[in-house]
């Protein structure tokens, strides 16, 4: 069965430790403007979420590259740019919702989550457990009883 990184806000706590694990995973140097997750923070509210690919079904990236330098890793599931094919138009990194596609600017490269071949490091590092990797299935399941468990809360508030 395919895996897929979940997210869980809720558990992030900021501290930006996914970036700098991907960023070393991949260029060998703690950059987190080389890293292929980002970390939002709305400081205001308290509210951390790491924004990374989530390896979509039909993937907004791969429809618009001209060249067709985006494809589905057949192993992993990841979507992958082939770096000798890609002009570094960017319509990817503006193609994306999420903003999970992004321009390196010291390679003059796009990158993206690749899940680390099957091995994703940002989740064996993260200290919270904000980013997990699980079965599809699984993740789903998790998802649907966490929204359950909002609803009831939101329900208790208003009765």
């Amino acid at each position: 069965m395919e895996k897929i990184i979940v997210v869980q806000p809720e558990k992030c706590t900021g501290c930006r430790t996914c970036e700098l694990v991907c960023s070393f995973t991949h260029s060998g140097e703690f950059n987190p403007a080389r890293s292929r997750i980002s970390v939002f923070s709305f400081e205001k509210v308290g509210f951390s979420s790491p924004v990374l690919c989530q390896q979509c079904s039909t993937a907004a990236c791969m429809q618009v590259c001209p060249v067709g330098a985006v494809s589905r890793d057949n192993k992993t599931g990841a979507m992958v740019v082939n770096s000798s094919r890609c002009l570094v138009c960017k319509a990817c990194t503006i193609a994306c919702p999420l903003g999970a596609t992004f321009y390196d600017h010291i390679s003059d490269s796009i990158i993206k989550c690749d899940l680390c071949g099957g091995d994703p490091e940002c989740v064996k590092f993260c200290p919270s457990g904000a980013i997990t990797y699980q079965e599809a299935g699984e993740a789903g399941l998790a998802r649907r009883k966490a929204v359950a468990a909002r609803l009831k809360d939101v329900y208790e508030e208003v009765s």
